[in-house]
């Protein structure tokens, strides 16, 4: 990926699309440095690494009274712990770069001065470690029946690694609609004999969650999301995200 001018990050918070309402999303990481110079530093400071952590910062145009709205999500999840997917500057189709966490809404701040378009800022901190992946499935194509989506070339998971999933319910249409998402994962792009590897609680409106695999190492190196749609003329809106940290 070259140099890039920010037109086009893509930021999905819990079952939100910010996309639309932001205009300034920011996202770092950082180690806490420990002091552990000793006698033996030889006049040199040395230093280890401790705690990990990963914060969301975002601000734009503030706008309220429907639940996709920035407002009426942030007031939603203020508190609470979801997933967060951001995009590097490359939308989110499948296959296009992704960062994402569990992350706690931390704050939200509205208002400015007369004869301002009305923002919003609000932060978001990280209660997960945060994983640099890849869009599995993309928010913009609707979902009316069982299926499967493409496979990604992600590797192999270690042990003491983890493959994680992030997923957005964003919109919810229909009689008695369901959406249960699951991760699947192959030896190869044929998905031969695939293998569910986690699977999503059964989402039945707009909502968020995110998963992971329990530490051990898994030797297949494909990976894509599948899920099972029911209902009376259900349909559903939904991202996804896949990376191995």
């Amino acid at each position: 990926m070259a140099k890039t001018v920010l037109t086009n990050v893509r930021c999905f918070a819990v079952a939100a699309d910010l996309t639309a309402a932001s205009n300034k999303i920011e996202l770092s990481t950082e180690v806490e440095d420990k002091d552990s110079t000793n006698y033996a530093s030889q006049g040199w400071k040395e230093t280890m690494g401790g705690l990990a952590s990963a914060e969301i910062s975002g601000e734009g145009q503030w706008e309220a009274l429907d639940a996709t709205k920035v407002d009426d999500a942030s007031w939603a999840t203020l508190g609470g712990v979801g997933p967060w997917s951001i995009s590097a500057n490359n939308g989110a189709a499948v296959g296009d770069l992704a960062y994402f966490t569990s992350a706690l809404r931390a704050d939200y701040k509205i208002g400015e001065s007369v004869g301002e378009i009305a923002p919003w800022t609000s932060t978001a901190k990280s209660s997960w470690p945060l994983v640099r992946g890849q869009f599995a499935h993309p928010p913009g194509t609707a979902r009316t029946a069982t299926g499967t989506g493409t496979g990604l070339n992600l590797g192999a998971v270690a042990a003491g690694k983890r493959l994680y999933a992030a997923l957005h319910v964003l919109s919810v249409a229909g009689t008695t609609p369901s959406l249960t998402a699951r991760v699947e994962s192959s030896v190869d792009n044929t998905f031969a004999a695939p293998t569910t590897r986690v699977t999503f609680t059964a989402a039945t409106a707009a909502g968020g969650q995110i998963l992971r695999t329990d530490g051990t190492a898994i030797t297949d190196t494909w990976w894509r999301i599948a899920w099972t749609i029911s209902g009376t003329t259900p349909s559903f809106l939904f991202a996804a995200s896949l990376g191995i940290q």
